[in-house]
């Protein structure tokens, strides 16, 4: 019966802990950039880095709604009359440095590239906004 007890208790602790630890559905900091390309204009969009207001990751690392996001750039940047026939990606990271490395690392191997021109989305331009899921 002792034994009963203590098995009780230490479950009860177990059990309330992992309950307490298991926040699915609060936003957590996730910083992304995004970017437009197309094969067959010269230009490559970038947007600024920016705080996502609602960002989650799922248990795996991925990015909730993340196709949602590289479609809001797209349709900015069709619609805009920018460029026709973009292919947009989200990269994203949930620390600031991971995200600044990512941005270096994708605007050099632009910058390789002959005849390409970068041009930059500032945050008044584009801004990421919260899907509606």
């Amino acid at each position: 019966m002792k034994y009963l007890k203590i098995l009780f208790a230490v479950s009860m602790v177990f059990i309330l802990c992992t309950a307490a630890t298991q926040k699915k559905d609060a936003p957590q900091t996730v910083y992304a950039f995004g970017v437009a390309a197309s094969f067959t204009d010269s230009v490559v969009y970038f947007t600024d880095i920016q705080l996502l207001d609602s960002g989650r990751l799922t248990k795996e690392g991925f990015l909730v709604g993340r196709e949602l996001y590289s479609y809001q750039l797209k349709n900015y940047v069709e619609g805009g009359g920018l460029q026709r026939n973009s292919t947009c990606m989200i990269y994203f990271a949930p620390s600031k440095k991971k995200i600044d490395k990512e941005l270096a690392r994708m605007l050099g191997k632009y910058k390789k590239g002959q005849g390409v021109r970068l041009e930059t989305l500032s945050q008044e331009r584009f801004k990421f906004t919260k899907p509606q899921e």
